[in-house]
């Protein structure tokens, strides 16, 4: 989750030194959106996922949806979502659907970024620094031809080698493995994310270390952690 400054509005006197300016601001961060899920799993099969936006402070948010690609590039994604943008009330809950709208590969699954910003008001009679609260989390497109996918089965079969400093991770398998934890020889890795399907990636391993067992966690659909499985390098 990020946090995001928009703005403020400082209505005082000019003559105030600035540490007494800013100590008149009310910070309006202390509550943030729930979103419900990690990942929005897409059934192919289907016409339309969805996924649930609860707002449990008494502030009303300005909520606002947009999609990115992986690898950042700036080509649209093939899918919308209903509503992009709309005020949600305080303890208040929202749907939103994502509806696909152009082909994707059928054989191996897709990922995108989805991000679920969420602004609040503010009275406009008070000096307030405004925030902005960001969820991201991941939209997974599978396959109808995919359904009963078991990816921690699929994620037994990755293979691990050692390359210079990094650990390359390779996924024949046709789905997105995503890493909880990865350790090597009983260190762990700084920074691990996912392996695409029938690719291969690199993590950076600790100082030191070249070889040895293997031991990681990866995440579930539900976003759950899953058992501990082995391998070496």
């Amino acid at each position: 989750m990020r946090l995001i400054l928009l703005e403020y509005i400082l209505k005082k006197s000019s003559g105030f030194i600035v540490a007494a300016l800013l100590a008149t601001f009310s910070y309006n961060a202390c509550a943030t959106l729930v979103v419900g899920g990690t990942r929005l799993l897409y059934d192919g099969s289907k016409k339309e996922g969805s996924i649930s936006v609860r707002n449990p402070d008494n502030t009303p948010y300005l909520v606002q949806t947009t999609l990115d690609n992986l690898d950042g590039s700036t080509k649209k994604p093939p899918f919308v979502i209903t509503p992009p943008l709309y005020r949600l009330d305080g303890n208040k809950e929202n749907i939103m659907r994502v509806i696909m709208t152009d082909a994707l590969p059928q054989d191996k699954e897709s990922m995108y970024w989805m991000h679920v910003k969420g602004i609040p008001s503010s009275p406009s009679d008070k000096n307030t620094l405004q925030i902005a609260v960001e969820t991201t989390i991941k939209l997974i497109y599978r396959p109808a031809s995919m359904k009963g996918t078991d990816v921690e089965k699929e994620g037994s079969k990755l293979s691990f080698h050692a390359a210079g400093n990094t650990l390359q991770v390779t996924n024949k398998a046709p789905c997105f493995i995503n890493f909880n934890e990865i350790t090597v020889d009983g260190k762990k890795l700084a920074a691990v994310s996912y392996v695409a399907p029938g690719s291969t990636a690199s993590f950076a391993l600790p100082a030191g270390v070249t070889g040895g067992a293997v031991q990681y966690t990866i995440i579930s659909d539900v976003g759950a952690v899953g058992p501990d499985h082995s391998a070496s390098i």
